[in-house]
């Protein structure tokens, strides 16, 4: 892979608010697949099956989404997307993509991939304020797509000062030495892709870099950071009262069952923390029909079957968020839910760069499916270490940030342990014990360090492999700044 082209975007030309990039990324001999950095590894076959009609139908669904958010939210270019984001994933799909053809429309803002098949192109539609919809497999449009004068791309600059907007003071041109080592592909992991790094002590910036390509307004996908996005919106519904985590899930599709059905006692809570005792065919992020096949989420994981007793077991899944998810819109009712992620946090925040993406029956998935920048996401880990309160508001109940900090009976048999919908570092050297973070695949952080009252954003295109040691280099941040 040669050096990214800058794409500049309408949300990428102030100077003043975009630090110098770092050297361009060189080439980085990518494998041919990608896992989940330090949360549960997939297991990769030695010989893949020779590829079928659904799985050349979901690279397509791949392709679309992916190249659909990153050009119409993300502000990139499709070279660069095809360069970066599509590089790296899952072994069957892996080998697809470069012969897929695809077609993006800017005056529809929709992405269409063709594939070997006499079904349809797979098509992704953005719309304003959901982003991109990856439609069925074999969906054909009835109608013409709307049009739109000029494509949709980044929000521009918001002219308040840092945190509530992006004007910022003077921030150090020369970042701590572990930020700067974070973009080499070594220190930290070989073979790593840090696209950005943000650092703040309270609400002051004390660095911020990219990789060129990528600044504070691009948005990139967050994978599994949204569940920890997903928490907070469960937060701000119980400080509502509109939900309670220790009551069975309003799941409208199992408590419209038969009365013995044991999934109508998981909880809330147990979703949060993935111990809802629901089968999933992978213990880990394999979600592929709900994320690039276009299948709603009330088609797949409603349906799926209990395979231990709840809250006997932790097994990190996707399901699970997508169904708290699910238990919010039933209890949201529709007109709050449909706009709940961008009212309630994002517009307060001032996360004018992030975009909660639906399925085509407007659920949000939400285990993996938002776009967001680097600042975004440290005003995201600002609102914890401000105890849940934002601007003199308080969003998050007073007892929140401990609620999802603590862990609970089953625990993962990893490095690090797990709250609701947050990993802890409290057994990681040179981390305070106080320490927990948001993890997402391809190597995306947020890390709350409230006794240092420190947040580090690390965003990132990881290819499998390639896992990046967030604790290390949080320790190492904390050491350079003390």
């Amino acid at each position: 892979m040669g050096a990214m082209r800058q794409h500049r975007s309408p949300g990428n030309r102030s100077a003043s608010l975009s630090p110098t990039p770092t050297p361009p990324l060189k080439g980085r001999g990518y494998s041919a697949a990608f896992a989940l950095a330090l949360l549960l590894p997939l297991p990769v076959a030695a010989q893949s099956p020779a590829p079928t009609a659904y799985d050349r139908a979901v690279a397509a669904g791949y392709k679309a989404a992916t190249l659909c958010s990153a050009i119409f939210i993300g502000g990139r270019a499709q070279a660069d997307v095809e360069a970066v984001e599509l590089k790296g994933i899952y072994p069957q799909y892996v080998g697809l993509l470069p012969g897929l053809t695809a077609e993006v429309d800017g005056r529809t803002a929709s992405v269409r991939v063709a594939f070997d098949s006499a079904l349809p192109p797979r098509i992704a539609i953005w719309k304003p304020g959901t982003g991109c919809t990856n439609m069925p497999i074999g969906y054909a449009p009835a109608q013409p797509l709307a049009t739109y004068a000029t494509p949709p791309g980044p929000a521009p600059a918001d002219p308040r000062l840092w945190p509530l907007g992006d004007a910022l003071p003077r921030i150090a041109m020369n970042p701590p030495p572990p930020v700067v080592a974070a973009f080499d592909g070594a220190s930290y992991g070989k073979g790593t892709v840090t696209t950005g790094v943000i650092v703040l002590r309270g609400d002051r910036m004390i660095a911020e870099r990219y990789a060129e390509g990528f600044g504070p307004f691009t948005a990139q996908r967050t994978w599994s950071v949204a569940k920890s996005i997903t928490g907070t919106l469960a937060g701000i519904a119980a400080k509502d009262g509109a939900v309670d985590p220790a009551a069975p899930a309003n799941i409208p599709e199992w408590q419209d069952g038969p009365a013995g059905d044991l999934r109508r006692t998981i909880t809330l809570d147990q979703l949060l923390r993935m111990a809802s005792g629901l089968y999933s065919p992978y213990a880990g992020n394999r979600t592929d029909a709900v994320y690039f096949g276009g299948t709603a989420v009330t088609e797949e994981t409603v349906g799926l079957p209990l395979d231990v007793r709840p809250g006997s077991r932790f097994r990190y899944a996707n399901n699970d968020i997508i169904l708290a998810m699910r238990a919010l819109r039933a209890s949201l009712g529709e007109e709050r839910y449909k706009d709940f992620p961008t009212r309630a946090l994002f517009d307060p925040l001032g996360m004018t760069h992030t975009v909660a993406e639906t399925d085509w029956r407007g659920n949000y998935v939400s285990s993996s499916q938002m776009w967001t920048s680097a600042r975004d996401l440290a005003r995201f880990g600002l609102l914890y270490l401000n105890g849940g309160v934002w601007n003199g508001q308080r969003l998050l109940p007073e007892s929140w940030i401990s609620y999802v900090t603590t862990p609970r009976a089953p625990q993962p048999a990893d490095t690090f342990g797990y709250g609701a919908t947050f990993w802890l570092l409290h057994k990681s050297p040179g981390v305070p014990a106080d320490s927990y973070a948001a993890f997402g695949n391809r190597g995306q952080y947020v890390v709350i360090v409230p006794s240092r009252k420190i947040v580090i954003v690390r965003r990132a295109e990881d290819p499998t492999g390639a896992a990046f040691d967030i604790a290390r280099f949080t320790a190492d941040v904390l050491a350079a700044i003390k």
